[in-house]
C-alpha cells in the first residue's frame, strides 16, 4: 500500500486563452492527482486527507474511487472545498489563484495510524503550507519516517500562499532528514535556493529534478542519471509533476525498491528505466486538458 497524504481541491481549468476564459471545474490538488495516477497505474493506494461534505467534496471522493483508491481514511467536514483557478500561457504552463480561507482540507488532523501494509507515504504541495493542517501533515511525515517507512516529498511551491519565504525554506530543510525521495521542479529548486547535492547531504537517498520538456535528472550518492523528455503536443501541464510522483513510486514498488538501500542499488539501468517511465507518463498527462494521468495500459511495461 502507498498512502498519499495531502489536499484535494477543485481546479477551475480555462477552456481557452486569456484571463476571462470559461472555467471548467475538475478534481485536482497535487496529492489528489498523485493518488489518482497511482490508482490508474495499478498500485494499491490509499488517500489520507480531509474533504468537504459539499458537492465538490463528493465529486473528489468519487474520482478517487473510480481510480481504485481507498478513501476509507479520508476525514470529512462541513467547510467548503478549496478552489484553484488556473490560467494557461502560450506554452501550456499553468499559473494559479487559490481560494483557501476556511476550507475543509486545512483542518486535517494526523490519524493515529496508517493502513495495514503501508510501505510508502507521499507528501506535498499546499497541505504543508496552510495551517493548522500543515503541522498535522508534518507530524505524520516525521512519524512515518520514524517507523522506517519510505517517504516521498514534492514541495510543489505555490509562492503566493507562502507569507514568509525564509521561514518556509527553514521548515523545508527541517523535513529533509525524514525524506527518502525528494522530487522538485527546476522552478521549485530555484525558489528554494538549494542544490540537489546539498539536499542529499541532509537526508534523502535520491533527489529527482524535473526539467519540463527537457526531461528528468536524479541525483544519488552513487551517481547522477538523466533522461530526455518525451516529445508531445502540449495541451497544458496541469498534473504533470504529480504524474511523475506517481510513476516514480509505482516504478520503485514494482522493482521492490521502496527503501534507501534498494534505491542505492538501482544504478544506471534501474534509474534510467524508471525515469523514462515517469517521462512517458508525464507526457501523456500534458497531451490532454487538466490533470488526466494515464492508465497502465497506455504506458506499457516499466
Amino acid at each position: 500500500m502507498i498512502v498519499v497524504a495531502g489536499e484535494a481541491l477543485i481546479d477551475l481549468v480555462p477552456q481557452g486563452p486569456g484571463a476571462l476564459a470559461a472555467l471548467k471545474p475538475t478534481p485536482g490538488g497535487g496529492p489528489y492527482n498523485t493518488a489518482v495516477a497511482l490508482g490508474r497505474l495499478g498500485s494499491p493506494t490509499a488517500f489520507c486527507s480531509r474533504t468537504s461534505r459539499d458537492a465538490f467534496g463528493e465529486a473528489l471522493l468519487d474520482g478517487l474511487r473510480r481510480s481504485g483508491v481507498d478513501v476509507s481514511g479520508v476525514q470529512r467536514g462541513p467547510e467548503p472545498t478549496t478552489l484553484a483557478a488556473a490560467t494557461i500561457d502560450d506554452g501550456g504552463s499553468a499559473a494559479y489563484s487559490f481560494y483557501v480561507d476556511g476550507t475543509a482540507d486545512r483542518l486535517f488532523t494526523a490519524p493515529p495510524s496508517l493502513p495495514a501494509g503501508t510501505r510508502a507515504v507521499s507528501f506535498g504541495t499546499l497541505s504543508l503550507v496552510l495551517e493548522p493542517g500543515a503541522s498535522a501533515y508534518e507530524e505524520l511525515l516525521r512519524r512515518a519516517a520514524g517507523q522506517g517507512l519510505f517517504t516521498a516529498l514534492d514541495p510543489n511551491i505555490r509562492a503566493g500562499l507562502i507569507p514568509d519565504a525564509d521561514a518556509y525554506r527553514a521548515r523545508f530543510a527541517s523535513w529533509l532528514p525524514s525524506v527518502t525521495l525528494l522530487k522538485v521542479s527546476e522552478e521549485d529548486a530555484a525558489w528554494l535556493g538549494g542544490t540537489p547535492r546539498a539536499w542529499l547531504a541532509e537526508g534523502p537517498s535520491a533527489v529527482v529534478v524535473t526539467r519540463g520538456g527537457d526531461g528528468l535528472t536524479v541525483f544519488t550518492e552513487g551517481g547522477e542519471y538523466s533522461v530526455p523528455g518525451e516529445k508531445v503536443d502540449v495541451v497544458d501541464t496541469i498534473g504533470a509533476g504529480d504524474t511523475v510522483n506517481a510513476a516514480l513510486l509505482h516504478g520503485l514498488a514494482a522493482q521492490d525498491a521502496l527503501s534507501p538501500k534498494a534505491l542505492a542499488a538501482l544504478g544506471t539501468e534501474g534509474w534510467t528505466r524508471l525515469l523514462r517511465f515517469a517521462a512517458r507518463a508525464a507526457a501523456i498527462t500534458c497531451s490532454r486538458a487538466g490533470a488526466e494521468p494515464p492508465y497502465a495500459a497506455e504506458l506499457g511495461d516499466l
